[in-house]
């Protein structure tokens, strides 16, 4: 492993090093663009660069997501540095650039007086015609605005379920599928660091404060090679700094309440600080409107409840140089009354940093992180089962910029530790308890020109004694006109971790986390030359601005799960294996319509998608297959300043797969083997199953609505007043169904919440 990983380092710096030889007799000029009141990074600005000597000269560069710009090959000379932004004043300034010079100016712009809502589309317009985009969404703190929340609390969780290709289980214990993949097959990073568990049991809420989110990437397939270590999607968190001035928000609503702090730490504002709490007392409140009993028992209401904490501080330099620490901790509890309690926690520690090199043309960042998560299970009358893992994160990434391109490289180091308890059907006890390092390195250059844009990539993941993965990427887009782009995004990919939970389960709260066995075999008990799971995607999309205000997208995807392991449930003894070795195919075609007019925006997804798993001669569709999948949002601003806002949701889904009852049967133990008298014993009630996930579940539909009314007191503070409903109509959504009792069990009912923050 050593030398692999002194190759790859190696490698990688020699890349760095000629490309920095190569680079750095070139005149360039780079900086970073920011937000006066905020210092907050402003993404797709335009900059230009105007000769005052030579009027011939005009080049240009749009900033990207970390509001950084870089134009190279420049001569010596005057110049005019213009930076425009639709929703900001124009900048201008005059420079000078001496030969051979790397040049670093940062520039600050203020806000005007057209609409924010102008400024967005913008960005995605602009982004859209420099960067590839297949099978990505980028969500920002606006976008999160748009859908109905509980009490007026925006949250990542609920905007998730809108995205093409998101499939979304149930209002309780929910679990998001993105495009095929199963939960651990999506990897969550917040600022470098890997999440565990970002959703809390009841699925309305993730863990994250959405006013502390600057951008959320979420990749539902073909992701590039700066990604790896999961075989199905990446979502990408970026968080906000604290800013110059000090602000907050303070917020309660009928299900919880939150508290936001953050704002300048030194009189020179050069370091800030953010400090957010939220706490939920759902488990209590929920008992005024959720009158029916959950699961199997006669308790009432919603038995959920959890808080979140995250603080952060930042120092900025002045060449746009940043660091960043940060710390969470998250809770979650579920508490079935005298049946169960659930609880798992998760916390950790992390450092993220950006570098300008002075003299050198070379962006470099990078990050180290330690996170823990542990979750619990204790029924009534069984042992305990807990699982957690626990580990650091490093990388290092670097990023230049070549002539009509961008060339980024890195590595990083993954190191976790797994403990796993758990007691199977005849309470037998069934562990684990592993240590494992992962190594990876890649590159990835993305090449520009008036109609194309070209992303090779390679990355190499090392597993220690499961195998190395060698994955290709490609990402293509060819803009035949100004309002039609063509896009395709193809790849190899692969996972170590799985989960304890089989994609067969039903209802699994209980979700533990264990690293690959070194001692798997195939099904037929041959060996397997690599022990990892592996996936390829393929994916193809049409992108087209019918107008300036109506966007439309069509992407197609296959995902070819080609070694995925999963766990054995028809074990019955020890000699049985406790793993399987399965295949499948993800495939479907996702529609986006986007309208956006003044104060009016619209948001309209159809998905199609299919899903199979293969095991030996077995072929079943799992859990989370669902064939069509319709969201529609719609927000409208109005009223004397446009001070009143109203969202709307809806959501139609057809019926998920089960596996029908045909009958039941007295279950005899025989614990006194042939002595066993069977004419008298009093046996379990068993059951007979049809055929593995041959029936379907009734559509699932929903209609939620909120409405907000601001009250501004000055330009420092604000009120604002919302109230919400779930469910409106009442639909009775099956969320379990108890096979012994003959009992259903529903999702959320007509739920309404009202909510106040205060923001100053």
């Amino acid at each position: 492993m050593n030398r692999i990983i002194f190759i790859c380092i190696s490698y990688l710096f020699c890349i760095g090093f000629l490309n920095a030889q190569n680079n750095s007799t070139r005149t360039t000029l780079r900086g970073f663009v920011f937000e006066k009141n905020t210092s907050e990074p402003i993404m797709f600005a335009n900059v230009i660069l105007q000769g005052i000597d030579n009027k011939n000269i005009l080049k240009g560069a749009a900033t990207d997501v970390n509001g950084l710009y870089n134009i190279t090959s420049l001569e010596s000379g005057n110049y005019k540095l213009i930076v425009t932004y639709i929703g900001y004043d124009t900048t201008e300034l005059n420079i000078f650039i001496k030969a051979g010079e790397v040049k670093t100016k940062n520039i600050e712009i203020t806000e005007s007086s057209v609409k924010l809502n102008e400024v967005k589309i913008s960005g995605e317009r602009i982004e859209m015609k420099t960067e590839v985009k297949a099978a990505s969404i980028k969500i920002t703190s606006q976008d999160l605005k748009i859908i109905p929340s509980i009490g007026g609390e925006p949250d990542l969780a609920q905007y998730m379920q809108i995205i093409p290709g998101v499939v979304f289980t149930g209002d309780q214990g929910g679990q998001l599928y993105i495009r095929g993949g199963s939960p651990i097959q999506n990897k969550v990073l917040l600022d470098g660091m890997t999440i565990y568990s970002p959703f809390h049991s009841i699925g309305l809420f993730s863990v994250f404060d959405s006013d502390i989110i600057r951008t959320t990437d979420v990749y539902t397939g073909g992701f590039g090679a700066e990604y790896g270590g999961r075989v199905s999607s990446i979502m990408d968190i970026k968080t906000i700094d604290g800013g110059k001035k000090l602000t907050g928000k303070l917020s309660s609503n009928t299900f919880g309440s939150k508290v936001l702090v953050k704002g300048p730490i030194s009189k020179n504002k050069k370091s800030s600080f953010i400090l957010s709490a939220k706490t939920s007392y759902l488990d209590k409140t929920s008992e005024i409107f959720y009158k029916e009993p959950i699961l199997f028992f006669d308790d009432k209401g919603l038995p959920y409840s959890f808080t979140d904490i995250y603080s952060k501080i930042s120092f900025q330099g002045n060449n746009g140089s940043k660091l960043s620490v940060f710390g969470f901790n998250f809770t979650d509890k579920v508490n079935y009354e005298n049946v169960s309690k659930l609880n798992w926690k998760s916390n950790g520690v992390g450092s993220q940093f950006t570098l300008l090199p002075n003299g050198s043309p070379i962006l470099i960042e990078g990050n180290i992180a330690y996170s823990n998560y542990l979750i619990e299970l204790n029924e009534i009358a069984y042992p305990i089962r807990s699982s957690s893992i626990s580990g650091f994160d490093m990388g290092l990434d670097f990023t230049s910029f070549p002539n009509q391109g961008k060339l980024k490289y890195g590595f990083d180091i993954h190191g976790f530790s797994t403990d796993f308890t758990t007691y199977n059907s005849i309470n037998q006890r069934v562990d684990q308890d592993e240590n494992t390092t992962e190594f990876s390195s890649y590159f990835n250059y993305q090449f520009k020109s008036i109609r194309w844009i070209v992303e090779p990539g390679l990355r190499l993941q090392y597993y220690g004694k499961l195998g190395t993965s060698l994955e290709p990427r490609i990402g293509i887009k060819y803009i035949t006109s100004e309002n039609l782009r063509l896009k395709l995004a193809a790849g190899n990919y692969s996972q170590n971790i799985l989960s304890t939970s089989s994609d067969r389960d039903i209802v699994s709260l209980f979700n533990g986390t264990i690293s690959s066995p070194e001692d798997i075999k195939d099904n037929d008990g041959s060996d397997l030359k690599q022990k990892f799971q592996k996936s390829q995607h393929l994916i193809l999309g049409i992108e087209f601005d019918l107008n300036e205000n109506i966007d439309l997208q069509i992407e197609g995807y296959i995902k070819d799960f080609s070694q995925l392991t999963n766990i054995n449930r028809n074990r019955i003894d020890e000699s049985d294996p406790e793993f399987i070795i399965e295949s499948g195919i993800a495939k479907g075609i996702d529609l986006l319509f986007k309208y956006k007019k003044d104060n009016i925006y619209l948001w309209t997804v159809y998905s199609y998608g299919s899903i199979t798993r293969k095991f030996n001669e077995l072929i079943y569709n799992p859990n989370f297959d669902r064939r069509h999948n319709i969201n529609f949002v719609a927000s409208y601003n109005y009223g004397k300043n446009k001070t009143w806002k109203t969202d709307l949701r809806w959501n139609l889904g057809s019926g998920f797969p089960f596996t029908q009852t045909q009958g039941f049967y007295e279950q005899i133990s025989f614990s006194d083997g042939i002595n066993t008298n069977y004419n008298s014993e009093n046996g379990n009630l068993g059951i007979i199953y049809s055929d593995l996930n041959e029936g379907r579940l009734p559509y699932y539909h929903r209609l939620d609505l909120s409405t907000s009314k601001k009250i501004k007191f000055n330009e420092k503070s604000s009120l604002e007043i919302s109230g919400s409903i779930t469910n409106i109509y009442n639909r009775e959504n099956i969320f379990y169904f108890n096979r012994i009792k003959n009992e259903r069990i529903n999702q959320l009912p007509f739920m309404p919440s009202v909510g106040v923050n205060f923001l100053f």
